[in-house]
């Protein structure tokens, strides 16, 4: 039964909608930055560099585990977003610090900075986005559109980032300016959340469950200590153990057991947290494909991409002001595509739009894998192919990413909301690791000449960018092609609970 009683958004959407986008400004500023803050500034190697990107945005995505247990038993959506705003607002004023010190000092700063940023993520991310879903009646058909428009919030915070961040003369205004739009986050949720965050039913919502306790305070000084330790352990003991990596895969395979051997859900319950699951393997291969344009692509971009408009080069770090840009622009065109289609009877399942999303960033990689084709290593290529890879990227993310949002608030069971919110980014960081270690395969450029090796994966040496990119393009082919097949089978588990309940 539809319980939709208006047509129109709740006004709580539109503060979620400001507060996210001020974070996302933060969150993207910093990310447009800093690999080349990496290896222009700390001068450490592209490898390094590509390591400790996908180190970072990896453990972005698992700490929202520890935020959602910690706000589903004991802070409520509300103060677990002011902490981790907070955390991040100290985080991105020490990698000012850090880029203010230089190669020698800098490290040590930067990488309490980016704990302070991993740890404070992991209790703002799965909130805000749980809150969402909270501000609507279940079942309520608003919640895609609802999401589509957050998600708009997310890219418009994303697309002015970048130019801001990247525009000064040092990198270190760039991170004061991400601290100063976490701050600006903070102050709207304070100024309207006790008006505008309630649900249809007048009730206010994302309160707090109980007090906090010991044990939970010792489980974040924990994890605050073992995130920095992770960070720290290769330069501490001289290792080439990537022990970060053990944690976040490890993870995306103890959770979801966790989960499921949970005795309080029923069969209904656990067949629908499963279809999440096997999605969320999936959604794997895209990001690892995706978040390419902050690492591989950035680099790309600053070193073989004739970026010349006119006698004015723009700045590698623009780039990824393309893709919100697009999602902006594109966003309300997919709304109103899959409004007609539903109103046609054909609208696409959500696995199958998810489906689209692969095979979308596969298309992707084979446009700029053709322009590449037979370049060397000194020869830059024009800008227009990674602009066009970009806009469809950003069609594939839209078909994607706020449908899987969108299908783990209407899927998962109310009262491990924010949990199964969590496990979701928890494939996130599992593709955000994986980012970073492709990315480091990406061959030397012509301004790394000298004596070179190059990478290899999978027993292939990848000796120029064609092949670089074509591992990208077959990858999430396969993985499209297989979850199109997939596609119906996992829509009927969706459905049959519904069915049964009626």
């Amino acid at each position: 039964m539809n319980t939709t009683k208006s047509a129109k958004h709740p006004a709580g959407l539109y503060v979620l909608f400001v507060t996210e986008m001020w974070e996302r400004f933060s969150y993207y500023g910093m990310r447009a930055i800093f690999i080349l803050f990496m290896t222009k500034v700390l001068l450490l190697s592209d490898s390094d560099a590509s390591e400790i990107y996908g180190s970072y945005t990896g453990l972005v995505y698992l700490t929202p585990l520890l935020g959602g247990y910690l706000c589903d038993q004991f802070l409520g959506n509300r103060r677990s977003i002011f902490i981790g705003g907070l955390l991040m607002a100290l985080g991105q004023f020490f990698m000012f610090l850090s880029a203010g010190a230089g190669p020698e000092g800098g490290v040590s700063l930067m990488w309490t900075g980016l704990t302070a940023l991993i740890i404070g993520n992991g209790f703002f991310k799965p909130n805000i986005s749980t809150m969402v879903g909270q501000l609507y009646p279940k079942d309520d058909r608003r919640i895609d559109s609802a999401f589509t428009i957050f998600y708009m919030g997310i890219n418009l915070g994303a697309f002015f980032s970048p130019i801001v961040c990247s525009s000064f003369s040092d990198y270190k205004y760039g991170f004061l300016a991400a601290c100063i739009g976490m701050l600006l986050s903070l102050v709207v949720m304070l100024m309207f959340q006790k008006k505008y965050l309630i649900s249809e039913e007048g009730k206010e919502i994302g309160l707090p469950v109980k007090k906090l306790d010991g044990k939970s305070i010792m489980m974040v000084a924990g994890s605050i200590g073992l995130i920095f330790f992770m960070l720290n352990f290769k330069q501490w003991f001289k290792s080439d153990q990537d022990i970060i990596s053990w944690l976040i895969y490890g993870s995306m395979v103890l959770m979801p057991l966790l989960i499921l051997t949970d005795k309080s859900l029923d069969d209904q319950e656990r067949r629908r947290i499963i279809v999440v699951f096997i999605l969320a393997f999936f959604v794997i291969f895209f990001w690892g494909a995706f978040e390419q344009a902050g690492a591989s692509l950035t680099l790309f971009a600053d070193r073989q991409t004739n970026r010349f408009i006119g006698s004015w080069e723009m700045p590698a770090e623009y780039f990824q002001s393309i893709n919100p840009l697009a999602v902006i622009s594109l966003a309300p065109l997919f709304t109103i595509l899959w409004g007609f289609l539903h109103k046609r009877k054909a609208e696409p399942s959500s696995p199958t739009k998810m489906a689209w999303g692969l095979a979308l960033v596969a298309l992707g990689y084979a446009v700029i894998a053709y322009a590449v084709h037979g370049t060397g290593a000194d020869q830059k290529v024009s800008m227009w192919w990674l602009f066009g890879l970009y806009v469809i990227h950003t069609m594939g993310e839209l078909c994607l990413s706020p449908i899987g949002l969108s299908m783990v608030s209407k899927l998962a069971p109310l009262r491990l909301s924010s949990l199964m919110m969590g496990t979701w980014f928890l494939a996130n960081a599992a593709a955000n690791k994986f980012a970073g270690t492709l990315s480091a395969l990406i061959p030397p450029s012509g301004e790394t000449a000298g004596p070179v090796t190059y990478p290899v994966f999978l027993g292939f040496q990848i000796t120029n960018l064609f092949e670089f990119f074509m591992l990208f393009l077959i990858m999430t082919g396969v993985a499209a092609a297989i979850l199109f097949g997939l596609s119906s089978y996992l829509q009927k588990q969706i459905d049959k609970p519904a069915q049964i309940l009626k």
